[in-house]
């Protein structure tokens, strides 16, 4: 008989919760809040609002909002301890550094509304909800000392050792901060590959795929049938494209290097949306034997064409050509033709992944950052990359041009038989567009059957004609 596990707890730093229960003030008019913890909702449990010092508040580097950033440090610096001040300062600066666009808009609607919504925090302080607006509030506070809107924050404590229920296990944080952070109810979304990797995490704690959705509110009464759909979406959208992130990242010997990959959403240089493209275009194509047979491309060749396309994601930009997301999207169209596959393999055989070692440091030795380790390869690889990826681009092309009736009858025929032609998807609104255009799809059909019946009878005339 297997044994039974228990649910890890995170281990409560005695000190600072003596501190919060000595520090701790009512809000001056007494308030209390039902938050979504434990059966909470269910039997209306409320618990009291308390007003906390925001000095003795701290970030959690388990936070999903910055999930690339700390999950890149420790891989390659070194594990960041939540107690220590200097560590808390790099996690306020992920913070600041991830989407200052909504931050600004956070900044100017706690100037106008003050604090509108309690924070969530541990008992010893940790902010499971509420990081941002502590990052705000100190830069506030740090602005005006004297005002004392930014010296507190608002606060649900939840409990520690000895209290009712006791302290909330690690799976039970993670499930909090899905309820509150990752549902579509409005908040500012986690940047997608954040999220990609803070949903990763949460199921290996245990919170499964499945139950992360259903504390979605979209998602919260769906069918089955509705939420197998979307638990395939978000694996097309989030863990399709995390798994083609690690492959990459260990093609080029940096693994965990998730930085290197995109900064957040003020990144616009950054990489994640043509790890989306490829993703699709590798579970739709390079992954599918029948698709591999169509487009006569060998199981044994896959390795290289993928390896040729991280390539050309590195690079970023490929002179004169379309983004590389749109590369990405158009990859089978680029192997379509033998010329074509052979030039994007080329790629991959005359490209080296890696920089002798003396070329990623600088003059004094010091090693250089992978940004500039990245500029280095560019600089290297960019004209053969080019050179190859036109050429396929020029086969590509020519093959376009050779297209016969037949061929592009059958092209019509796969997209009107696709997999994702669900028209249930279509939203009400363009209801009307569809019908309108499925019956000019009926009618040219109409047109081309006739035309078609119209040479048929005709080859057999001829073929009476010249027995």
């Amino acid at each position: 008989m297997p044994a039974i596990t228990k649910a890890a707890t995170r281990e409560v730093v005695e000190d600072f919760a003596k501190e919060i229960a000595k520090r701790r003030m009512r809000t001056v008019k007494p308030s209390v809040e039902v938050i979504n913890f434990r059966t909470d909702i269910r039997d209306g449990i409320e618990r009291k609002v308390w007003l906390v010092p925001i000095e003795i508040l701290r970030y959690r580097k388990d936070n999903g909002r910055i999930a690339s950033d700390v999950e890149d440090y420790e891989q390659n610096v070194r594990p960041l301890v939540e107690t220590d001040e200097d560590d808390q300062e790099i996690l306020r600066r992920f913070l600041k550094d991830k989407d200052p666009e909504k931050t600004g808009v956070l900044r100017k609607s706690i100037l106008h509304d003050g604090q509108r919504e309690p924070a969530i925090i541990t008992c010893d302080g940790f902010l499971i909800n509420g990081n941002r607006r502590k990052m705000v509030m100190e830069e506030l506070h740090r602005e005006s000392p004297d005002k004392e809107d930014f010296q507190y924050m608002k606060t649900v404590i939840l409990p520690g050792s000895g209290e009712e229920g006791g302290p909330p296990t690690l799976l039970e944080i993670e499930r909090i901060e899905n309820r509150y952070q990752l549902q579509s109810d409005g908040k500012a979304e986690y940047y997608g590959f954040d999220k990609a990797l803070s949903t990763r995490r949460k199921m290996k704690l245990g919170l499964s795929l499945e139950e992360q959705l259903r504390d979605d509110p979209q998602y919260a009464e769906a069918s089955e049938p509705e939420l197998k759909k979307a638990i395939r979406d978000f694996k097309k959208e989030y863990l399709g494209p995390l798994e083609c992130v690690d492959r990459y990242l260990a093609q080029f010997r940096r693994q965990g290097q998730y930085r290197t990959i995109s900064t957040g959403i003020a990144d616009r240089e950054g990489r994640w949306q043509a790890f989306k493209d490829y993703s699709n275009t590798y579970a739709r194509y390079l992954k599918r034997p029948k698709k591999l047979l169509e487009l006569r491309i060998d199981e044994s060749e896959v390795g290289a064409i993928e390896e040729a396309a991280f390539d050309v994601i590195r690079l970023r930009a490929v002179p004169d050509m379309p983004k590389v997301h749109k590369i990405m999207r158009d990859l089978p169209k680029y192997c379509a033709t033998k010329e074509g596959k052979k030039a994007i393999v080329d790629i991959a055989k005359k490209v080296e992944p890696l920089l002798a070692p003396r070329e990623c440091q600088d003059q004094k030795g010091q090693p250089l950052t992978a940004e500039q380790v990245d500029a280095r390869w560019a600089a290297k690889a960019k004209q053969t990359i080019t050179h190859h990826l036109k050429k396929a681009d020029l086969h590509r092309e020519r093959a376009k041009e050779k297209e016969t009736p037949l061929e592009l009858l059958e092209a019509a025929y796969k997209k009107l038989t696709h997999e994702n032609m669900d028209l249930a998807s279509i939203a009400t609104a363009r209801l009307k567009q569809a019908r309108k255009l499925a019956q000019d799809i009926k009618r040219r059909a109409d047109e081309i059957e006739n035309e078609v019946y119209r040479h048929l009878k005709e080859g057999k005339k001829m073929t009476r004609k010249y027995r």
